[in-house]
């Protein structure tokens, strides 16, 4: 592997868990969240030569696939597609923690792109700052919106 690879390859070693929890937020299906990670890897290889550093990898690593998740989200939404569906599930777990998670997420799932990415973030315990600068809205509104989701998701049922 030349440099660029070798560099291209650490930086997703190191951040494949913020890449594989936005394609998770996007989708409820294992496949298809596998299918969006390898979507990022795409655009995040494409993109990766002209990165300039402007900003911290990480922020502009949650940016693409974001933007990417977004994109199929509305591809998606727009064809009809049946899903091949197993007959058992190996990622179930059956704990409590578990299924508060679980029902957690699923809230989430329901909230618009943007609001579900802020409360992504903001479960990566980044600063409002970031938030922010990741979003493209000011640290105020990351403060107001951020108030509105709790309450949304408190006010939602588990369906």
């Amino acid at each position: 592997m030349n440099t660029l690879e070798t560099q291209f390859a650490q930086m997703v070693s190191q951040h494949k868990s913020t890449i594989y929890t936005v394609c998770f937020m996007f989708s409820k299906q294992k496949e298809e969240v596998d299918d969006l990670f390898q979507e990022v890897l795409c655009n995040l290889w494409r993109g990766y030569s002209s990165f300039r550093g402007e900003s911290e990898p990480s922020t502009w690593i949650w940016r693409v696939a974001f933007n990417t998740c977004i994109t199929s989200d509305r591809k998606r939404r727009r064809s009809n597609t049946v899903p091949l569906s197993m007959r058992i599930n190996l990622f179930e777990d059956k704990d409590e923690d578990s299924r508060q998670v679980q029902q957690l997420y699923a809230r989430i799932r329901r909230l618009q792109p943007v609001d579900r990415a802020i409360v992504l973030l903001w479960l990566e315990n980044m600063s409002y700052d970031e938030i922010a600068a990741i979003v493209g809205i000011t640290v105020k509104n990351v403060s107001v919106r951020l108030y509105r989701i709790k309450e949304e998701l408190k006010n939602m049922s588990n369906e």
